[in-house]
Protein backbone atom coordinates (compact mmCIF):
# COMPACT_ATOMS: atom_id res chain seq x y z
CA UNK A 1 0.00 0.00 0.00
CA UNK A 2 1.31 3.63 -0.88
CA UNK A 3 0.57 7.01 1.00
CA UNK A 4 1.06 10.24 -0.88
CA UNK A 5 4.09 12.43 1.30
CA UNK A 6 5.02 15.79 -0.66
CA UNK A 7 3.92 15.48 -3.74
CA UNK A 8 5.16 11.74 -4.21
CA UNK A 9 4.01 8.00 -3.18
CA UNK A 10 6.14 6.01 -0.90
CA UNK A 11 5.18 2.49 0.42
CA UNK A 12 4.47 2.09 3.45
CA UNK A 13 6.34 -0.87 4.16
CA UNK A 14 9.09 2.17 4.44
CA UNK A 15 10.40 2.39 0.84
CA UNK A 16 12.04 4.40 -1.09
CA UNK A 17 10.66 7.51 -2.46
CA UNK A 18 10.45 8.01 -5.90
CA UNK A 19 12.49 11.68 -5.49
CA UNK A 20 15.54 9.66 -3.55
CA UNK A 21 14.76 6.04 -6.04
CA UNK A 22 15.43 9.03 -9.16
CA UNK A 23 18.51 10.98 -7.48
CA UNK A 24 20.32 7.47 -6.99
CA UNK A 25 19.33 6.39 -10.66
CA UNK A 26 22.44 6.01 -12.93
CA UNK A 27 20.81 5.63 -16.28
CA UNK A 28 21.92 6.65 -19.45
CA UNK A 29 18.38 8.22 -20.30
CA UNK A 30 17.51 9.95 -16.80
CA UNK A 31 16.64 13.10 -18.59
CA UNK A 32 13.97 11.47 -20.34
CA UNK A 33 13.46 9.66 -17.28
CA UNK A 34 12.76 13.07 -15.59
CA UNK A 35 11.20 14.82 -18.94
CA UNK A 36 8.54 12.12 -19.14
CA UNK A 37 7.74 11.88 -15.33
CA UNK A 38 6.94 15.60 -15.33
CA UNK A 39 4.75 15.08 -18.66
CA UNK A 40 3.13 12.03 -16.47
CA UNK A 41 1.92 13.88 -13.60
CA UNK A 42 0.88 17.39 -15.37
CA UNK A 43 -1.26 15.10 -17.05
CA UNK A 44 -4.24 14.97 -14.59
CA UNK A 45 -4.03 15.73 -11.29
CA UNK A 46 -5.38 12.18 -9.74
CA UNK A 47 -1.77 10.67 -10.66
CA UNK A 48 0.44 9.55 -8.34
CA UNK A 49 3.87 7.97 -8.72
CA UNK A 50 5.66 5.38 -6.79
CA UNK A 51 8.25 3.05 -6.67
CA UNK A 52 7.25 -0.83 -8.05
CA UNK A 53 8.51 -3.59 -9.62
CA UNK A 54 11.39 -1.45 -8.78
CA UNK A 55 10.89 1.57 -11.02
CA UNK A 56 8.74 4.33 -10.99
CA UNK A 57 5.42 3.83 -11.64
CA UNK A 58 2.25 5.67 -12.15
CA UNK A 59 -1.41 5.22 -10.85
CA UNK A 60 -4.42 6.50 -10.25
CA UNK A 61 -6.93 3.98 -8.47
CA UNK A 62 -4.62 1.03 -10.03
CA UNK A 63 -1.10 1.34 -11.50
CA UNK A 64 -1.17 1.99 -15.51
CA UNK A 65 2.43 2.58 -16.06
CA UNK A 66 5.95 1.86 -15.22
CA UNK A 67 9.21 2.99 -16.70
CA UNK A 68 11.44 -0.70 -18.19
CA UNK A 69 14.67 0.81 -17.08
CA UNK A 70 16.74 -2.14 -18.35
CA UNK A 71 15.93 -2.18 -21.66
CA UNK A 72 19.17 -0.94 -24.60
CA UNK A 73 19.65 2.05 -26.55
CA UNK A 74 16.25 3.64 -25.76
CA UNK A 75 13.77 4.10 -22.83
CA UNK A 76 10.07 3.00 -22.84
CA UNK A 77 7.22 3.23 -20.49
CA UNK A 78 5.08 0.50 -20.05
CA UNK A 79 1.44 1.02 -20.35
CA UNK A 80 -0.86 -1.62 -18.53
CA UNK A 81 -3.55 -1.73 -16.25
CA UNK A 82 -2.60 -2.59 -13.20
CA UNK A 83 -1.22 -6.43 -11.53
CA UNK A 84 -4.31 -8.18 -11.65
CA UNK A 85 -5.64 -9.67 -14.54
CA UNK A 86 -8.89 -8.05 -16.18
CA UNK A 87 -11.94 -9.01 -18.67
CA UNK A 88 -10.15 -6.05 -21.03
CA UNK A 89 -6.86 -9.26 -21.07
CA UNK A 90 -9.10 -10.90 -23.83
CA UNK A 91 -11.22 -8.14 -25.18
CA UNK A 92 -8.37 -5.06 -25.39
CA UNK A 93 -9.02 -1.56 -24.88
CA UNK A 94 -9.88 1.01 -27.75
CA UNK A 95 -7.30 4.39 -27.37
CA UNK A 96 -6.57 6.94 -29.41
CA UNK A 97 -3.54 6.56 -31.05
CA UNK A 98 -3.20 9.34 -34.12
CA UNK A 99 0.53 9.54 -33.41
CA UNK A 100 1.95 5.80 -33.35
CA UNK A 101 3.22 5.91 -29.83
CA UNK A 102 2.08 2.42 -29.00
CA UNK A 103 3.22 -0.62 -29.78
CA UNK A 104 0.95 -2.98 -28.34
CA UNK A 105 2.05 -6.17 -26.07
CA UNK A 106 -1.37 -7.71 -25.58
CA UNK A 107 -4.37 -6.85 -25.99
CA UNK A 108 -4.27 -4.48 -22.63
CA UNK A 109 -0.86 -3.28 -22.53
CA UNK A 110 1.36 -1.35 -24.81
CA UNK A 111 4.97 -0.14 -24.17
CA UNK A 112 5.66 3.62 -25.77
CA UNK A 113 9.55 3.86 -26.55
CA UNK A 114 11.89 7.26 -26.59
CA UNK A 115 15.41 7.69 -27.59
CA UNK A 116 16.06 11.22 -27.01
CA UNK A 117 15.04 14.44 -25.00
CA UNK A 118 14.13 16.22 -28.33
CA UNK A 119 11.79 13.27 -29.08
CA UNK A 120 10.19 13.69 -25.91
CA UNK A 121 9.79 16.93 -26.27
CA UNK A 122 8.83 16.94 -29.52
CA UNK A 123 5.97 14.19 -29.02
CA UNK A 124 4.82 15.75 -25.53
CA UNK A 125 1.47 16.93 -26.70
CA UNK A 126 0.45 13.36 -28.49
CA UNK A 127 1.89 11.73 -25.20
CA UNK A 128 0.21 13.75 -22.50
CA UNK A 129 -3.50 12.85 -24.76
CA UNK A 130 -1.96 9.39 -24.76
CA UNK A 131 -1.70 9.14 -20.75
CA UNK A 132 -5.20 11.13 -20.55
CA UNK A 133 -7.09 8.12 -22.81
CA UNK A 134 -5.27 5.01 -21.22
CA UNK A 135 -6.00 6.36 -17.31
CA UNK A 136 -9.82 6.66 -18.63
CA UNK A 137 -9.32 2.62 -18.31
CA UNK A 138 -7.81 1.96 -15.03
Amino acid sequence: MASKRKGAMVNKTGGQSVDDFLAALDHPHKPEILALRQIILAADPRICEEIKWNAPSFRTTESFATFHLRGKGALQLILHLGAKVRETAATGIDVADPAGLLKWLAQDRAAVTFTSLAEVQAKQPAFTALIRAWIVYV
